[in-house]
């Protein structure tokens, strides 16, 4: 049985976290689902067990940080940001991400 697209993701959830925080700021978790959704042209689907779980070890990892704030919509959520031991490990997981895709177009090539 093959892996659906959530469970590849799930390796990657960091990584696209990471990046979203980055390139948009201190966002709120439904936010930053809807955004990973929205840019990858509804391809990535990001659920809430699978989210807020990563954002809780990214923030006991120091990758980000939460506090409370008020949303676009005037309610109050956690909003998580960047820290910079997360632009850190943003970086080092987009080497080993273009690595890994590296070695998978090679192996294709071949094959």
């Amino acid at each position: 049985m093959g892996k659906s697209k959530n469970d590849i993701l799930q390796g990657t959830l960091s990584l696209l976290v990471l990046k979203t925080l980055a390139s948009r700021g201190p966002m709120h978790g439904y936010a930053i689902t809807s955004h990973i959704q929205q840019v990858s042209s509804e391809m990535l689907r990001v659920e809430e067990g699978s989210l807020y779980p990563a954002l809780h070890r990214m923030e006991q990892d120091g990758w980000i940080r939460a506090e409370w704030g008020v949303t676009e919509k005037n309610r109050q959520a956690r909003l998580y940001s960047l820290t910079a031991a997360g632009r850190k490990q943003l970086a080092s997981e987009v080497e080993s991400w273009a690595r890994l895709t590296e070695g998978v177009r090679r192996v294709l090539r071949y094959a």
